[in-house]
């Protein structure tokens, strides 16, 4: 048998669309836009079972969950993927490339900016597990003989212990209600996205300016000591 690890207390510790199964099992199943029969999923042996709606907050969902828990091997990709976010997509191509500059390399969703997973949060995601994408499958069988397929590869627990990370949310969002997320079209996700990118040039801008001002504030504070600094070696010198 693989060897086990303990996931982090009280797993899984982000509520989100989902339910949980046998946390010994190395295979987290995500459907996506698509609400099949979760219950029924864990029962056949996945650990997690549940869909991601968006590109972001969902996506960080997931991803906390599963390195808090380094039983979990496997993500199996499924369901049917949501019009302008694009989860599945975007899920696959952090896996892949990781994120620069807060944006998911290679993403084709509508905002794929990522804030609440760091980079050795992220890391341990693509090091933890492997990706196996059967999109566009609600097939509960075929999604059963799958998640059989993995548990017979099952490589054991991740070396190391447990990540735990807080993801934060607004209050009232519709995947911390339940509530529903809206597919949105491709001008609209052009025009999200862009507004976002434009958001992020607006607060570096700002870390800029504080940035400068404090350079120019500790020059003229430096200034000052020196000059104090210099009369009071004049004033010694002359009391010589």
């Amino acid at each position: 048998m693989a060897d086990k690890k303990s996931p982090a207390s009280g797993w899984p510790l982000v509520k989100g669309d989902f339910i949980s199964g046998d946390a010994n099992s190395p295979v987290a199943v995500v459907t996506m836009g698509s609400h099949l029969d979760e219950k029924g999923i864990c029962d056949a042996g996945a650990a997690l079972c549940g869909s991601c709606k968006t590109e972001n907050l969902g996506l960080e969902k997931v991803i906390a969950n599963v390195i808090a828990n380094p039983n979990i091997r496997f993500m199996l990709f499924c369901g049917t993927e949501v019009k302008g976010h694009l989860s599945g997509q975007t899920f696959g191509a952090l896996h892949k490339n990781g994120v620069k500059e807060g944006r998911v390399v290679g993403a084709e969703g509508a905002i794929p900016f990522i804030e609440n997973l760091n980079d050795a949060a992220i890391k341990r995601f693509q090091e933890q597990t492997e990706v196996v994408n059967i999109m566009e499958s609600e097939d509960l069988n075929a999604i059963k003989a799958k998640i059989n397929e993995l548990k017979a590869r099952d490589p054991g627990a991740f070396a190391a212990d447990p990540i735990v990370v807080e993801v934060k949310e607004a209050a009232g969002g519709a995947e911390e209600t339940g509530g529903v997320v809206q597919p949105i079209s491709g001008e609209m996700a052009i025009i999200t996205a862009r507004m976002k990118v434009i958001e992020r040039m607006v607060t570096d801008i700002g870390y800029r300016d504080k940035f400068a001002a404090g350079v120019y504030s500790g020059k003229i504070e430096g200034l000052m000591i020196g000059l104090i600094i210099s009369f009071a070696l004049v004033g010694f010198m002359m009391m010589r």
